[in-house]
């Protein structure tokens, strides 16, 4: 009997995440074939919690690529974010100041969900529990991707690989070290999560800047709530019971007039450090890195999953360009043209993050005043507000 696992493809995509997924679609519609391949299963992909704010050019591709149903059934639509400071509350109209463009409050898992339904709906190849080990001939033009599935090791011949294994993974870790460039900021402090069973206080994002440090309000529906707050970077879970949470959550969030925080049984608690992360060339051979394996950004903007997609937008184009016609050039600027978008969200991100959160490594009494300044300006001014509704809601993607 024939070997039923694939053997060969035109672009082998390591990673079922929001990059991998989207490359495959945005490769179908080229007529380019596909496999991906996964090391965990499909009920733990789908499973897996992670930020949930999508650009309004994120939204828009999900719907063009078949997956967006019940993102515009469900995903709540925000023209706006409120920053709280000075225990005074100042609302940012990002429709207004964006020619009607918004945010979607749509969990990441549910993406991935929606994504995994289109791609086998349409006849994609999706090889879940297949542990991708090593990277073979990725300077010549038949590279190959080893992985182990059902006990065996196999190979699966391309010719591109796609490396959107995230941070952890092996694509990155197969370019020799002589050949990348580093840039990397570890920030003093974490974030610790919580998801509760309880209506969202507000009816948009909420952050907040404390003397105590950080706080968000998000949601994940009507019914549940996403709150984060900032904690030490060496923090344990156990350090923060309920009661703890739900304390700092009311007096960083405390305004002079009426708020409650709606509390509920927490159903989820976690811990996350906070960096910046960036890896030049996001190439090699016929290698190409997208979102987390390429770079990481702090939470505060809420840029990862959109750098994501637009990276996969970038190489989709290039490798179209490439299968289509031989044209190599966009193939050989994936990395630069990338690059520019991801420098910016880094700024934006540092930017947003040095705004907000509590720095313990100086004279924190001056450093908060700057902080209240900047925000006071922000809040202020037609053009900072603009500045920040733009990068914000995201610019219009590479397709």
């Amino acid at each position: 009997m024939s070997d039923p696992l694939p053997q060969r493809t035109q672009v082998a995509i390591v990673g079922a995440g929001p990059a991998g997924l989207v490359l495959a679609q945005l490769l179908a519609r080229h007529d380019i074939d596909s496999v991906v391949l996964e090391a965990e299963s499909r009920a733990y992909v789908e499973g897996r919690i992670r930020a949930g704010v999508l650009e309004q050019g994120t939204a828009d591709l999900l719907v063009e690529l078949g997956a967006g149903a019940r993102l515009q059934r469900e995903g709540q639509r925000h023209g706006g974010i409120e920053l709280r400071f000075d225990r005074r509350s100042h609302r940012i109209d990002l429709s207004a100041l964006t020619g009607g463009r918004a945010i979607t409050v749509y969990g990441q898992q549910e993406v991935v969900k929606d994504l995994i339904a289109a791609r086998l709906g349409a006849g994609g190849r999706i090889l879940f529990e297949a542990d991708a080990v090593g990277l073979e001939n990725l300077d010549s033009e038949r590279p190959a991707v080893r992985f182990r599935h059902g006990g065996v090791e196999r190979s699966l011949a391309a010719d591109v690989v796609a490396g959107c294994d995230g941070f952890h993974g092996i694509c990155r870790a197969a370019i020799p070290s002589s050949r990348l460039r580093v840039f990397e900021r570890v920030f003093p402090f974490a974030w610790l999560g919580i998801l509760a069973q309880a209506p969202p206080t507000a009816n948009e994002l909420v952050y907040v800047n404390h003397e105590r440090g950080f706080a968000l309000h998000s949601m994940r529906s009507p019914a549940l709530s996403r709150l984060y707050v900032q904690c030490g970077p060496t923090d344990a879970i156990a350090d923060w019971p309920d009661d703890r949470v739900w304390a700092e959550l009311r007096t960083r969030s405390a305004i002079a007039g009426p708020w409650q925080v709606n509390e509920g049984p927490v159903l989820e608690k976690v811990i996350a450090g906070m960096r910046s992360f960036v890896v030049e060339p996001m190439q090699y051979g016929r290698l190409y890195l997208a979102g987390d394996a390429a770079h990481i950004v702090p939470a505060t903007g809420a840029k990862g999953l959109n750098l994501a997609v637009a990276d996969v937008c970038v190489l989709a184009r290039a490798l179209a360009a490439f299968f289509g016609g031989g044209d190599r050039a966009p193939l050989e600027r994936y990395s630069a043209t990338c690059l520019e978008r991801v420098w910016r969200a880094q700024r934006f991100s540092s930017w947003m993050t040095g705004l907000l959160h509590r720095f313990d490594d100086g004279d924190v009494g001056f450093a908060q005043k700057l902080q209240l300044a900047e925000l006071d300006y922000v809040t202020r001014s037609t053009a900072a507000a603009t500045t920040l509704a733009e990068n914000y809601v995201g610019f219009p993607l590479p397709v």
